[in-house]
């Protein structure tokens, strides 16, 4: 089964700080090829570093500055949800608070560290598409109930 997965997450310093998010676990899965690994912001044509951004509650993102960048988080998250299907993708793994890859819990938009149910954009798209979505919270916390490493 081939996975998506956040590039961060794979080691590649992709964030908007220009750090990356690395799991160890899922850098192995992307270079075994049974994932692969996009960053829809980049895609979406935002550079590395850039300005922090959060979905606001009205569903626009912006970013920490006030600039609205709702146009790139969508076309970023549709050519990730392309890459997905073209690869035939069947599940992902993504990260978690991100305003695009968060699942379950997103910040609020605050730029306070606040935390409310949400989705970020590709997560979203991945779900609406009946694409089945984790946090590398919740991979890893299925790893560890289940014993293996």
């Amino acid at each position: 089964m081939l996975l998506i997965v956040s590039k961060c997450l794979a080691g590649i310093p992709c964030r908007y700080d220009g750090k990356d998010n690395l799991v160890p676990e899922i850098k192995a899965l992307v270079e075994r090829g049974e994932a692969v690994a996009v960053c829809p912001e980049v895609l979406g044509g935002l550079p590395t570093p850039r300005t922090p951004s959060e979905l606001q509650p009205d569903g626009r993102v912006l970013n920490k500055q006030g600039e609205d960048v709702t146009a790139q988080f969508v076309s970023g998250a549709e050519r990730a949800l392309e890459i997905c299907r073209e690869h035939g993708c069947a599940g992902a793994i993504l990260k978690a608070r991100s305003p695009s890859c968060g699942k379950g819990v997103i910040y609020d938009g605050s730029f306070a560290g606040k935390r409310v149910p949400g989705n970020g954009v590709f997560a979203q798209m991945l779900l609406d598409a009946g694409i089945p979505v984790m946090t590398e919270e919740e991979h890893l916390q299925k790893r560890n109930e289940h014993g293996t490493v």
